[in-house]
């Protein structure tokens, strides 16, 4: 059995980068419409300037600090760094290889022309001359760098030209050095709005088009070259919540400060006047080993524009409509519907309309008095934030607790925050040092003498968007158990509590880790004991070092465990006498996998016990954040959940399993069998839901009708006769 570190916790960082590989199997495969893999090189990209500004920001501050302390895994911050950074690129110039030979000549077959200036008609050139001098050069500030003219503050992912320029008066070459700042208002890919012969749809980068009239804001000077490029910087926000007289002002400034962070990595198209690229290294404090050159669009997360740009549903995914219970229905008393039983929510399979109607109903109904609810991330023209003002404005008890600390969502939270705030609604920012990461929702109604609680719990956010693209379970329930608990934790959020009392609900940091380090250890005690024992994890990230080192002792002890794991996965599958009855699943598709589920099969020798909830398996998440997870005591649910992860477990499409070397490797696939994906199969099973309501709806229709008629027909009774009569 392997002993080192190594062989017992891949590294977090590097696990982080293999997702992102996975992400870019997804614009690879031929099997999705063309703009939706350009979708997922986006996301790409996205990811990795994210991944950048926290997670490598991180480890050069590390560095610089002077630390040489190895985690788990045995890696240095240099070693980590240097690793990063090699595989880095390498995912850099694959997507920038599949952006080259494959999206783009499967679009210009279909119509869709991503051209360079170069490849312009001269009609089409003309047009883009006279767009750039109408919309383009009046908003232009082109920044010459001299002793008069200092390095100018270059902010985090903004779009910028390195030019570099020679006066042709003189003889010597100067390498004069000017930079411009596109502004971010202006589009990034352009539509060439001129016919070309077989009318294809021409668009062209932004960039390309100011790179070709650089004459125009040097008028008399010589363009030697002109190249895009942009910075990112460390974007993490660093304050002692504890030493804040106004959290919310304090985030503020510390949003101002993002942009102004320091410089982590410099994208840079190829082409670059060496002498400007060291300067501007200097400039930035950056090492060469630093850049990262890129051959295909600099940026393409901005991608995404052209996607909503580009009218084309042939190459875009069949438009899905999700399936609504009858019982949960806008129509319906949702609230005389939920106090009869329990119902769950398989977004964005079911609509999460139901959540919607929900606060909506709570909102002008006289009967309820207060409405309380967490905000992590939610839309921007939320429909849940004006029930949420409405139902202040009846005059009801409405309490949001909005998490400023939401990454890269702080500016958003920080309107609503404001919003709510001015409406009267009672806005708290949760507890100091952690950050407030549950999905809760209450309501409270009068019902004849007595007051009734009904919560919705969830795994996901309380985003309508997102629930259309993120895999999520909710949960309706009026069980007096569980939402005595929620007002319990929301009092602890609002108010003082030192240690609050949860016997159902798993809260972090209170009893989520101890409770799951438990669980585990029971399934151990089962199968050591010839009892049946299996856990079935679905999460988004495993790195906690003592549940890892936990499931390794309880594989040891014959527990067999299924981990399906989206993203991070520090835990090493298959180890001989260590690991070799776990398996680590990861699927990745349409839809972003997001549900975190909690099965273990022999709880206390009763029915297998079934959690779902907010926290992924990370330290921050059991220490750091207030998480929520809550069991699953409906059997019918039971049953659905349990069926859910069998179909995960079952999928031979797009799930990958990790090997002990760290790769993520396709299920073998037998020859003739059809394969099986489970969004596909989520889908089929929503659509045929609905197919069966609808046909049962036209029933009921016609057999009203055939009623109707009947009486219609149904002669009258005559009277008796009066001869008849006695």
């Amino acid at each position: 059995m392997p002993t080192s570190a190594s062989y017992r916790y891949f590294n977090r960082e590097l696990s982080w980068l293999a997702f992102n590989w996975r992400v870019l199997e997804q614009a690879e495969s031929p099997e999705y419409p063309l703009l939706e893999r350009m979708k997922f090189l986006a996301f790409v990209s996205s990811n990795l300037d994210e991944f950048f500004e926290i997670r490598v920001a991180g480890i050069m501050q590390q560095i610089k600090s002077g630390s040489h302390e190895c985690g788990p895994d045995g890696l240095s911050p240099k070693e980590q760094l240097r690793r990063i950074q090699s595989g880095a690129r390498r995912l850099v110039a694959d997507q920038s290889a599949c952006w080259d030979r494959k999206i783009v000549p499967g679009l210009d077959k279909a119509g869709i022309k991503f051209c360079a200036y170069n490849q312009l008609t001269r009609n089409e050139k003309q047009w883009a001359s006279e767009y750039f001098a109408k919309q383009i050069f009046p908003v232009l500030t082109p920044l010459a760098i001299d002793p008069a003219h200092p390095f100018p503050q270059l902010i985090n992912k903004a779009l910028y030209i390195l030019a570099s320029i020679d006066d042709p008066k003189t003889r010597a070459i100067e390498r004069l050095m000017a930079i411009i700042p596109v502004p971010r208002i202006l589009p990034r890919v352009v539509r060439i709005d001129t016919p070309r012969r077989g009318n294809p749809e021409v668009y062209i980068s932004l960039s390309d088009i100011i790179q070709q009239h650089m004459g125009d804001l040097f008028p008399g000077y010589r363009i030697r070259s002109a190249v895009p490029f942009r910075i990112t910087r460390n974007s993490d926000l660093y304050f002692d919540e504890e030493e804040v007289e106004n959290l919310l002002s304090k985030i503020e400034e510390e949003l101002l400060n993002r942009e102004k962070g320091a410089a982590v990595r410099l994208e840079i198209a190829q082409g670059a006047d060496p002498v400007l690229l060291e300067q501007l290294l200097q400039a930035l404090e950056l090492d060469p080993v630093n850049v990262y050159t890129i051959n295909g669009p600099l940026n393409m997360a901005r991608l995404m524009s052209a996607y909503d740009l580009i009218d084309r549903p042939d190459l875009k995914f069949k438009p899905f409509t999700p399936y609504t219970h009858p019982d949960l229905e806008s129509h319906q008393p949702l609230f005389e519907k939920i106090a009869q039983r329990d119902y769950l929510l398989h977004q964005p399979y079911d609509s999460f309309q139901p959540f919607i109607d929900f606060i909506s109903q709570a909102a002008h109904d006289p009967a309820v008095f207060a409405i309380k609810q967490t905000l992590y991330r939610t839309s921007g023209d939320s429909p849940i934030v004006q029930a949420l003002i409405e139902a202040s404005r009846n005059g009801k008890q409405v309490t949001v607790l909005v998490e400023l600390k939401a990454r890269f969502d702080e500016a958003n939270n920080i309107k609503w925050a404001r919003q709510l705030e001015d409406e009267g609604v009672h806005v708290v920012y949760g507890i100091v040092g952690l950050k407030t990461h549950c999905k809760t929702c209450m309501v409270v109604r009068r019902e004849g003498r007595h007051l009734r609680r009904y919560a919705h719990l969830g795994t996901g956010n309380y985003n309508p968007k997102t629930a259309r693209l993120y895999t999520d379970l909710s949960l309706f329930t009026a069980r007096r158990e569980i939402t005595n608990e929620v007002a319990n934790l929301f009092n602890s959020l609002t108010g003082f509590s030192i240690r609050p009392n949860f016997k159902k609900l798993l809260v972090a940091p209170f009893n989520l880790h101890n409770s799951i380090q438990r669980y585990i250890n029971s399934e151990a005690r089962n199968a050591r004991a010839g009892k049946p024992a299996r856990i079935i994890i679905q999460v988004n990230s495993l790195v906690d070092q003592k549940t890892i080192d936990n499931l390794y002792r309880a594989a040891t002890a014959g527990v067999k465990i299924d981990l399906i794991i989206r993203g991070i996965c520090n835990l090493v599958p298959n180890v001989k006498g260590l690991s070799e009855n776990i398996r680590v699943h990861s699927i990745l598709g349409r839809y972003l996998e997001h549900s975190r589920i909690f099965y273990f099969q022999n709880h206390h020798g009763q029915a297998p016990h079934i959690l779902a909830g907010s926290a992924d398996w990370m330290p921050r998440n059991f220490f750091r954040r207030i998480e929520c997870v809550f069991p699953i005591q409906d059997p019918e649910i039971r049953g659905r959940i349990i069926g859910i992860i069998d179909t995960y477990l079952s999928d031979t499409k797009n799930s990958r399993r990790l090997s002990a070397d760290g790769k993520y490797l396709q299920k073998p696939r037998r020859k003739g069998k059809n394969l099986l994906c489970a969004q596909s199969t989520f889908t089929k099973e929503s659509e045929l839901r609905q197919q069966k309501l609808r046909k049962k709806r036209i029933e009921d229709q016609k057999r009203l009708e055939a009623e109707r008629d009947e009486k219609k027909l149904k002669p009258l009774s005559r009277p008796p006769s009066p001869s008849s009569n006695p």
